[in-house]
Protein backbone atom coordinates (compact mmCIF):
# COMPACT_ATOMS: atom_id res chain seq x y z
CA UNK A 1 0.00 0.00 0.00
CA UNK A 2 1.22 3.51 -1.05
CA UNK A 3 1.42 6.68 0.66
CA UNK A 4 -1.52 7.93 -1.53
CA UNK A 5 -3.76 5.15 -0.69
CA UNK A 6 -7.06 6.35 0.26
CA UNK A 7 -7.21 5.57 3.89
CA UNK A 8 -9.86 2.84 5.24
CA UNK A 9 -13.09 3.36 6.88
CA UNK A 10 -13.69 2.43 10.01
CA UNK A 11 -17.13 2.80 12.06
CA UNK A 12 -15.86 2.48 15.80
CA UNK A 13 -19.64 1.45 17.45
CA UNK A 14 -19.41 1.62 21.26
CA UNK A 15 -20.83 3.47 23.77
CA UNK A 16 -18.92 5.91 26.54
CA UNK A 17 -19.61 3.97 29.52
CA UNK A 18 -17.85 0.88 28.08
CA UNK A 19 -14.35 0.37 29.82
CA UNK A 20 -13.76 -2.44 26.60
CA UNK A 21 -14.35 0.73 24.18
CA UNK A 22 -11.61 2.49 26.09
CA UNK A 23 -9.07 -0.46 25.76
CA UNK A 24 -10.18 -1.14 22.15
CA UNK A 25 -10.17 2.21 21.15
CA UNK A 26 -6.30 2.18 22.56
CA UNK A 27 -5.36 -0.71 21.08
CA UNK A 28 -6.73 0.17 17.83
CA UNK A 29 -5.22 4.10 17.66
CA UNK A 30 -1.68 2.36 18.75
CA UNK A 31 -1.91 -0.05 15.44
CA UNK A 32 -2.90 2.74 13.47
CA UNK A 33 -0.13 4.90 14.98
CA UNK A 34 1.88 1.98 13.76
CA UNK A 35 0.88 1.07 10.53
CA UNK A 36 1.19 5.04 9.39
CA UNK A 37 4.89 4.00 8.40
CA UNK A 38 3.57 1.36 5.70
CA UNK A 39 1.07 3.83 4.26
CA UNK A 40 -2.06 2.25 6.18
CA UNK A 41 -3.77 5.02 7.48
CA UNK A 42 -7.79 5.36 8.46
CA UNK A 43 -10.88 7.58 9.17
CA UNK A 44 -12.82 6.59 12.24
CA UNK A 45 -16.26 7.58 12.77
CA UNK A 46 -17.80 6.61 16.26
CA UNK A 47 -20.82 4.95 15.76
CA UNK A 48 -23.44 5.09 18.98
CA UNK A 49 -24.81 1.85 20.68
CA UNK A 50 -26.08 1.76 24.25
CA UNK A 51 -25.38 -0.36 26.73
CA UNK A 52 -28.26 0.46 28.99
CA UNK A 53 -30.96 2.14 27.04
CA UNK A 54 -33.74 1.64 29.65
CA UNK A 55 -31.42 3.12 32.58
CA UNK A 56 -32.87 5.88 34.89
CA UNK A 57 -32.14 9.25 34.76
CA UNK A 58 -30.49 9.01 38.23
CA UNK A 59 -28.24 6.39 37.33
CA UNK A 60 -27.19 3.26 39.12
CA UNK A 61 -24.37 2.46 41.80
CA UNK A 62 -21.86 0.46 39.28
CA UNK A 63 -21.78 -2.61 42.27
CA UNK A 64 -25.47 -2.87 42.23
CA UNK A 65 -25.57 -2.94 38.27
CA UNK A 66 -23.17 -5.51 37.87
CA UNK A 67 -24.88 -7.44 40.51
CA UNK A 68 -28.05 -7.20 38.84
CA UNK A 69 -26.53 -8.02 35.30
CA UNK A 70 -24.30 -10.19 35.54
CA UNK A 71 -24.43 -12.31 38.91
CA UNK A 72 -21.16 -10.51 40.19
CA UNK A 73 -20.56 -10.63 43.91
CA UNK A 74 -18.89 -7.11 44.90
CA UNK A 75 -15.21 -9.28 44.96
CA UNK A 76 -15.90 -10.15 41.82
CA UNK A 77 -16.71 -6.60 40.31
CA UNK A 78 -13.44 -5.22 42.03
CA UNK A 79 -11.57 -7.50 40.61
CA UNK A 80 -12.78 -7.36 36.87
CA UNK A 81 -12.48 -3.47 37.80
CA UNK A 82 -8.82 -3.68 38.85
CA UNK A 83 -8.16 -5.95 35.55
CA UNK A 84 -9.56 -3.62 33.13
CA UNK A 85 -8.04 -0.70 34.79
CA UNK A 86 -4.85 -2.37 34.10
CA UNK A 87 -5.40 -3.17 30.52
CA UNK A 88 -6.95 0.28 29.59
CA UNK A 89 -3.46 2.16 31.10
CA UNK A 90 -2.04 -0.95 28.95
CA UNK A 91 -3.97 0.29 25.95
CA UNK A 92 -3.92 4.10 26.39
CA UNK A 93 -1.05 5.40 28.08
CA UNK A 94 -1.73 8.30 30.01
CA UNK A 95 -5.41 7.47 30.27
CA UNK A 96 -6.87 6.97 33.94
CA UNK A 97 -9.67 4.69 35.10
CA UNK A 98 -11.04 5.89 38.82
CA UNK A 99 -13.92 3.67 39.03
CA UNK A 100 -14.36 2.37 42.37
CA UNK A 101 -17.38 0.11 44.42
CA UNK A 102 -19.10 3.86 44.98
CA UNK A 103 -18.74 5.02 41.31
CA UNK A 104 -22.20 5.14 39.26
CA UNK A 105 -23.64 3.82 35.50
CA UNK A 106 -25.67 5.93 33.27
CA UNK A 107 -28.14 6.43 30.45
CA UNK A 108 -25.99 7.53 27.38
CA UNK A 109 -28.27 8.37 25.15
CA UNK A 110 -27.27 12.49 25.38
CA UNK A 111 -24.25 11.99 24.97
CA UNK A 112 -24.51 10.15 21.42
CA UNK A 113 -26.47 12.95 20.40
CA UNK A 114 -23.58 14.93 21.53
CA UNK A 115 -21.55 13.05 19.85
CA UNK A 116 -23.25 13.00 16.37
CA UNK A 117 -23.57 16.99 16.97
CA UNK A 118 -19.81 17.30 17.47
CA UNK A 119 -19.44 15.07 14.04
CA UNK A 120 -21.72 17.12 12.10
CA UNK A 121 -19.87 20.30 13.03
CA UNK A 122 -16.54 19.59 13.91
CA UNK A 123 -15.92 17.02 11.68
CA UNK A 124 -14.03 13.49 12.66
CA UNK A 125 -11.34 15.35 14.93
CA UNK A 126 -14.10 16.96 16.95
CA UNK A 127 -16.06 14.25 17.31
CA UNK A 128 -13.00 12.04 18.52
CA UNK A 129 -11.85 14.61 21.03
CA UNK A 130 -15.81 14.62 22.42
CA UNK A 131 -15.68 11.12 22.73
CA UNK A 132 -12.24 11.25 24.63
CA UNK A 133 -14.08 13.90 27.02
CA UNK A 134 -16.39 11.91 27.96
CA UNK A 135 -14.62 8.66 28.48
CA UNK A 136 -12.61 10.71 30.87
CA UNK A 137 -15.56 12.35 32.54
CA UNK A 138 -17.16 9.27 33.19
CA UNK A 139 -14.32 6.84 34.26
CA UNK A 140 -11.35 9.26 35.47
CA UNK A 141 -14.01 11.85 36.93
CA UNK A 142 -16.81 10.05 37.99
CA UNK A 143 -19.04 13.28 37.24
CA UNK A 144 -22.74 12.21 36.01
CA UNK A 145 -22.98 11.58 31.75
CA UNK A 146 -26.99 12.17 31.98
CA UNK A 147 -26.42 15.82 33.20
CA UNK A 148 -26.81 18.68 30.86
CA UNK A 149 -23.98 20.71 32.64
CA UNK A 150 -21.45 17.96 32.89
CA UNK A 151 -21.45 16.94 29.25
CA UNK A 152 -21.41 20.47 28.28
CA UNK A 153 -17.93 21.02 30.55
CA UNK A 154 -16.76 17.63 28.36
CA UNK A 155 -17.87 19.40 24.90
CA UNK A 156 -15.58 22.46 26.26
CA UNK A 157 -12.63 20.32 27.38
CA UNK A 158 -12.66 18.56 23.16
CA UNK A 159 -12.58 22.44 22.27
CA UNK A 160 -16.03 22.93 21.43
CA UNK A 161 -19.08 25.28 22.09
CA UNK A 162 -20.55 24.28 25.47
CA UNK A 163 -23.30 26.62 24.92
CA UNK A 164 -23.84 24.94 21.15
CA UNK A 165 -23.91 21.65 23.38
CA UNK A 166 -26.18 22.92 26.22
CA UNK A 167 -28.54 24.08 22.99
CA UNK A 168 -28.76 20.59 21.82
CA UNK A 169 -29.41 19.08 24.66
CA UNK A 170 -31.74 21.33 25.42
CA UNK A 171 -33.80 20.93 22.44
CA UNK A 172 -34.07 17.49 21.70
CA UNK A 173 -31.65 17.89 18.42
CA UNK A 174 -30.69 14.54 16.59
CA UNK A 175 -32.69 12.07 18.35
CA UNK A 176 -33.98 10.34 15.51
CA UNK A 177 -30.73 10.60 13.92
CA UNK A 178 -29.25 8.55 16.52
CA UNK A 179 -32.34 6.36 16.95
CA UNK A 180 -31.76 5.22 13.51
CA UNK A 181 -28.24 4.60 13.54
CA UNK A 182 -28.29 2.65 16.59
CA UNK A 183 -31.33 0.76 15.22
CA UNK A 184 -29.15 0.19 11.94
CA UNK A 185 -26.05 -1.44 13.75
CA UNK A 186 -28.10 -4.26 15.88
CA UNK A 187 -29.82 -4.67 12.45
CA UNK A 188 -26.53 -5.31 11.10
CA UNK A 189 -26.08 -7.54 14.26
CA UNK A 190 -24.06 -5.60 16.29
CA UNK A 191 -25.12 -6.32 19.73
CA UNK A 192 -21.64 -6.09 22.03
CA UNK A 193 -19.27 -3.48 21.93
CA UNK A 194 -16.77 -2.17 21.05
CA UNK A 195 -17.37 -3.20 17.14
CA UNK A 196 -14.74 -2.10 14.81
CA UNK A 197 -16.46 -2.73 11.45
CA UNK A 198 -13.64 -1.23 8.48
CA UNK A 199 -14.86 -1.03 4.97
CA UNK A 200 -18.21 -1.75 6.17
CA UNK A 201 -17.42 -5.84 6.18
CA UNK A 202 -15.17 -6.56 8.44
CA UNK A 203 -15.59 -6.61 11.89
CA UNK A 204 -13.06 -7.01 14.67
CA UNK A 205 -15.21 -7.63 18.26
CA UNK A 206 -14.06 -6.50 21.62
CA UNK A 207 -11.41 -4.46 23.31
CA UNK A 208 -8.51 -6.14 20.96
CA UNK A 209 -4.60 -5.35 21.73
CA UNK A 210 -3.18 -3.39 19.17
CA UNK A 211 -1.21 -6.56 17.30
CA UNK A 212 -4.58 -7.98 17.09
CA UNK A 213 -5.80 -4.60 15.19
CA UNK A 214 -2.69 -4.74 13.16
CA UNK A 215 -2.91 -8.18 11.87
CA UNK A 216 -6.48 -7.24 10.79
CA UNK A 217 -6.04 -3.87 9.33
CA UNK A 218 -3.02 -5.20 7.10
CA UNK A 219 -4.78 -7.84 5.93
CA UNK A 220 -7.83 -5.54 4.72
CA UNK A 221 -5.71 -3.14 3.26
CA UNK A 222 -3.75 -5.84 1.45
CA UNK A 223 -6.98 -7.03 -0.29
CA UNK A 224 -8.02 -3.32 -0.62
Amino acid sequence: MTDAARPLSIDFVSDVVCPWCVVGLGGLEAALATLQAEGITAEITFRPFELNPGMAPEGENIGEHIARKYGSTPEQSAANRAMITERAAEAWPGFEMRMGPDSRIWNTFDAHRLLHWALETAGRDGQRALKEALFRTHFTDNRALAAAEVLADAAAAAGLDRAGALAVLADGRYVREVRAEEDLWRARGINAVPAVVVEGKYLISGGQPAAVFEQALRKVAAEG
